[in-house]
């Protein structure tokens, strides 16, 4: 038994999670691993092979660097399960003219229920994973805290685990900088992990193509998903479009249609398989509402707490407020905000701690 207790750590064979491992290893753990499989491509009709932690090479990288340090390793099939939250939802919020954010639904329903799921059956107190990004408690609260590499920070996908899930998470990196795991990996003559690419493509579309793969899934695709009309704001016909899928909030390439000034996907209507174009300035809001909203560092906000909110990863964040309305959250923001689009996250920080986040409705 080591004298840190046992601990059950997620690795998909990338230098992040390999990492972990590692530290936690030397920092004494009883350390397990294990790699979890939610897709496999090529079963439905892919043209590339799998990535990331669906591939064979990965699944070999992490189970090799687990016999490497002398602890074991074991694969957890997931793949009922990542169809019946994320791939199912994925398809879903395209039917409802909406863009999905199935990294959100994976983390909290996915991979940390699984893992807790795991964890408990190997008598494992805690899991770990390779994320950067600090856990941190005030009196019965837990929440996520931005980690020290601002680039590489991870939070914004994090906003929706649970307290029971954050109680029981250790993120070993988060006082770390990418370039600091890199150069860890390598020092320990793991060269082949340290060198390994990144891919920032979702992990069941590797070709980066989720219109394809939305015409293999959806039976009668072109029925269901069928040209319409590009409109202004006044409702005047500018163009035919492909079907409401090709197209996303803030989208100003692939329109195939001259306006003779920058014209920008501003609104996307389901009733009349409408999508409403305009010029960049109609692409700004003053306000959003959220729904699902999960909360970390308090279990109540206040109308008009002052926040940072980020509706999408890359966000820098902007100032707001926010406000209790029809069960979920309205956040005002103090400078009109571009492309907010449904279906996305808007999280909400206090300095660098996650006050929570939502849906964007």
């Amino acid at each position: 038994m080591s004298k840190n207790g046992k601990i059950l750590v997620a690795m998909s064979g990338g230098v992040d999670s390999s990492v972990a491992a590692m530290l936690l290893h030397e920092q004494g753990y009883d350390v397990i691993g294990i790699t979890m499989k939610v897709w496999d491509y090529a079963s439905f009709g892919g043209t590339t092979k799998e990535t990331g932690c669906c591939s064979l090479d990965s699944i070999n990288d992490a189970r090799y660097l687990a016999v490497q340090l002398g602890f074991p390793h074991y694969i957890l099939d997931l793949r009922e399960d990542f169809e019946k939250h994320v791939i199912s939802n994925f398809i879903s919020e395209y039917k409802n003219a909406r863009t999905p954010n199935p990294c959100v639904l994976c983390n909290t329903h996915i991979k940390w229920e699984a893992l807790l799921r795991k964890a408990d059956m190997l008598d494992c107190e805690f899991i770990a994973t390779g994320h950067y990004a600090f856990i941190n408690q005030l009196q019965d609260r837990f929440y996520i805290s931005k980690g020290n590499d601002e680039i590489k920070d991870q939070s914004y996908v994090l906003w929706g685990l649970t307290q029971q899930s954050l109680s029981r998470t250790m993120f070993p990196l988060n006082i770390y900088s990418k370039t600091e795991i890199k150069e860890m990996a390598l020092n320990s003559g793991y060269d082949a992990i340290a060198k390994k690419s990144e891919s920032y493509e979702i992990c069941f579309i590797p070709d980066n193509d989720y219109r394809g793969f939305l015409k293999r899934r959806v039976d009668d695709f072109d029925a269901q998903f069928p040209e319409g009309n590009f409109v202004d704001k006044n409702g005047k016909i500018l163009g035919k479009h492909k079907g409401l899928p090709f197209y996303t909030i803030g989208q100003r390439k692939g329109l195939d249609i001259a306006m003779g000034v920058p014209y920008y996907v501003v609104d996307i209507k389901k009733s009349t398989n409408e999508v409403v174009l305009g010029e960049k300035e109609a692409l700004y809001s003053d306000s959003t509402e959220l729904i699902g909203v999960n909360l970390h560092k308090y279990a109540e906000i206040t109308d008009g707490m002052d926040v940072l909110v980020k509706v999408r990863y890359k966000d820098p964040g902007t100032a707001a407020k926010l406000f209790n309305k029809n069960g979920g959250i309205e956040v005002v923001f103090n400078n009109p905000v571009s492309a907010i689009t449904p279906g996305q996250s808007a999280v909400f920080y206090e300095g660098k701690d996650i006050i929570g986040g939502g849906f964007i409705r």
